[in-house]
């Protein structure tokens, strides 16, 4: 089976590329399941419901996130009412929603799905290797294929990830960062892996925001409200071929940047 994951939708421009793209890249690729980081999709920041049912309605399969899904504040009941949305699973149980869910792809065979949050330069939270493990303990008995979206900052976080959880899942794919990495590939024990995906949204721009309003907080020092980049925006994103049977990945391709 083939699996597409796309990187972090920025915005207005990466709601277009995705909405533009997707069933190209679905029926050229023979697609099956599909996965999308959406934690900046609502103006850079965040998540409303209106945009994740027009998502859905595109064809995503399950929407992940990272430490911007609690921008707004409407998306929290949402979280609850809808287990295909995932926010990362190591925040506190007690927060609305949940960060795994398990649920069938096209050709019938189920898929799980995990969002993780790094902890390295990032929000103190539970350890997403703990989480992991206590999710895979449970989750292994129900399904063969797994997809894990660590959202993360430091590539050596990620990258430990990727070697713990090496035979355990289909795919570790890094998301956060919004600059892909040149090292997709199969890792020893059949997990496929990329650091970082990447972001869907304007290449012309600082990781997906307006270059002048960046470059002036580099300059002074001062805060100020970053705004998404619409011109030129690309989609990033990989496909993985997994063996449903055991659930080992085949191979790893990255689209590039598509637009």
């Amino acid at each position: 089976m083939r699996i597409l994951f796309v990187g972090d939708i920025v915005g207005k421009g990466g709601r277009r590329v995705l909405r533009e793209q997707l069933p190209r890249l679905q029926s050229l690729h023979r697609v099956d399941f599909t996965i999308a980081n959406v934690e900046n999709a609502a103006g850079g920041f965040g998540l409303t419901p209106k945009l994740a049912r027009q998502m859905f309605e595109l064809g995503v399969d399950v929407m992940t996130s990272g430490n911007h899904i609690w921008d707004q504040r409407d998306i929290y009941p949402f979280l609850d009412h809808e287990p295909r949305l995932l926010r990362p699973a190591n925040y506190p149980n007690e927060l609305p929603g949940r960060g795994v869910v398990t649920t069938d792809s096209s050709i019938g065979v189920p898929v799980g799905v995990i969002s993780l949050q790094g902890r390295v330069f990032m929000p103190s939270i539970d350890c997403p290797f703990q989480t992991v493990k206590q999710i895979l303990a449970r989750l292994s008995e129900e399904v063969s294929v797994v997809v894990v979206d660590f959202h993360a900052e430091a590539t050596s976080e990620k990258m430990a990830m990727g070697w713990f959880l090496n035979g355990q899942v289909s795919a570790l794919i890094g998301t956060h960062t919004h600059v892909p990495t040149a090292d997709a590939r199969v890792l020893s024990g059949g997990t496929a892996y990329m650091t970082d995906v990447g972001m869907s949204g304007s290449y012309e721009s600082v990781i997906g925001m307006s270059r002048e309003r960046a470059i002036e907080r580099f300059l002074t020092g001062l805060p100020g409200r970053l705004q998404p980049a619409t011109s030129q925006p690309r989609l990033s994103s990989v496909v993985v071929e997994v063996d449903p049977t055991d659930g080992k990945a085949r191979s790893i391709e990255w689209l590039g940047l598509i637009g």
